[in-house]
């Protein structure tokens, strides 16, 4: 069959890498895709949040399964555009999104259905807001109702800090995203990744992960939208991924079918893991960005069978398989992101990395230039070392990097670093 490959970042990398290898593609399409996409696939011009020309691209190529990898589109509703269009898709419609597009929808939606999460309030108003945060002791969690590239979340230690981003959000900082405000106590624990591919009636899980989204090494600096990740996340076994599963996971997927809005997809769920057990602080409606790039190499089921049995709801009796092997992936950043930066430096030691035992490459922010290949966005690379062990994993992972020449870039020189000593 044909397949189109929406976005351009990491995450498409890894996927276009498993559609490919999978024998239903015939083949992959990946718009825009980028320089790592072209060598798994055909890239494509395309704005995938133009839905006319993404359907037209549809109807041009032959394309059976449209598989959006970002979450922009998503929450505009392209699944559905497709759908009506009489293009299969697989991801959720934009009804089912409004759990990633919406702050105020998730937390409402666990109210409802007993999910366990954070406590919250939500505004629109400054003053309220600010009563709000009277009551609270911080750490308070300030958060945007809508998406803002991954920076719409503000943890503030001092309540003058929390009082200024309450007066920043609804002062228009995000836009139309932080119009309204999610207020919420601050969970203890440790953060964990949980996805889960669901079909809108039943789920499966589908890999764990921890990420790192501070800017530097110990956990510094600004947040990002990942500097590194590892699979499986040490911090939640067997035991605990079954508890979310029930309490978190399935109760998710009954209320929004109860409301007429089935979700279909991939489920990303960040999971806080405090002494009561597995809180749900967010959820998004798509793989994660870099998570994506350490759960796909462990992944041995066909990924395109997986999709298409989620979208048409036969995954009662299906089962997905992944390796025991773990893997680390560090991200290679633009000096000066998560702000400004410079594109247009040059990247070699490619593939001098990629023939290292155990290591794979996946491309971001980059682009041809003829045979030169220039950084041309913020997060550039994935660096994925996977072994036998974490410490296998991990020394790979940095092996690879070492044999990146890019003057312009940076790293964190500690990603999995905790997974090695089991100390959280």
């Amino acid at each position: 069959m044909n397949i189109l490959l929406i976005g351009s970042g990491a995450r498409e990398h890894a996927l276009a890498a498993k559609i490919a290898a999978s024998p239903l593609c015939d083949r992959l399409f990946v718009a825009p895709g980028n320089p790592g996409t072209a060598e798994c696939g055909t890239n494509l011009a395309c704005d995938p949040n133009d839905h006319a020309a993404v359907i037209a691209l549809c109807k041009e190529q032959a394309i059976e399964l449209a598989v959006i990898g970002p979450e922009p589109p998503l929450v505009d509703g392209i699944v559905d555009s497709l759908e009506n269009a009489g293009v299969a898709a697989f991801g959720p419609s934009r009804a089912a999104a409004q759990i990633e597009g919406s702050k105020v929808f998730t937390k409402e939606l666990c109210r409802e259905a007993g999910i366990p999460t954070a406590a919250f309030g939500r505004f629109t108003d400054a003053v309220a807001a600010k009563a709000y945060l009277q009551k609270l002791s911080p750490p308070m969690v300030i958060k945007a109702d809508g998406l803002a590239a991954g920076k719409g979340v503000i943890i503030s230690k001092r309540l003058s800090e929390a009082e200024a981003t309450v007066d920043d959000m609804l002062g228009g900082r995000f836009g139309a995203a932080s119009a309204e405000i999610v207020i919420e106590e601050f969970l203890e624990g440790e953060e964990a990744s949980l996805f889960a591919l669901c079909d809108g009636t039943n789920a499966l899980p589908f890999g764990t992960a921890q990420d790192h989204k501070r800017a530097f090494d110990g956990d510094e600096g600004p947040n990002t939208g990942g500097m590194g990740a590892f699979s499986p996340a040490v911090v939640l076994d067997d035991a605990l991924v079954e508890n979310a599963m029930e309490r978190i996971i399935k109760p998710t997927l009954a209320a929004l079918k109860k409301r007429g809005t089935p979700f279909r997809g991939f489920l990303y769920a960040g999971l806080m893991i405090t002494k009561e057990g597995p809180k749900l602080i967010e959820y998004n409606c798509r793989f994660g960005d870099p998570e994506c790039q350490v759960v796909m190499p462990r992944l041995m089921t066909d990924l395109v069978t997986a999709m298409l049995a989620a979208r048409d709801g036969m995954l009662g009796k299906f089962t997905v398989r992944f390796s025991q092997r773990p893997c680390v992936g560090v991200v290679l950043a633009s000096k000066g992101y998560p702000g400004e930066f410079a594109r247009g430096g040059e990247i070699d030691g490619l593939e001098a990395a990629g023939r290292l035992e155990g290591v794979t490459v996946f491309q971001a922010g980059t682009r041809r230039d003829g045979a030169r290949l220039l950084a041309d966005g913020g997060r550039v690379l994935t660096i994925v070392g996977e072994g036998k062990d974490f410490a296998e994993a991990h020394r790979r992972a940095y092996a690879g990097v070492a044999a990146i020449d890019w003057p312009g870039g940076f790293h964190r020189r500690d990603i999995g670093a905790r997974a090695l000593t089991g100390e959280w």
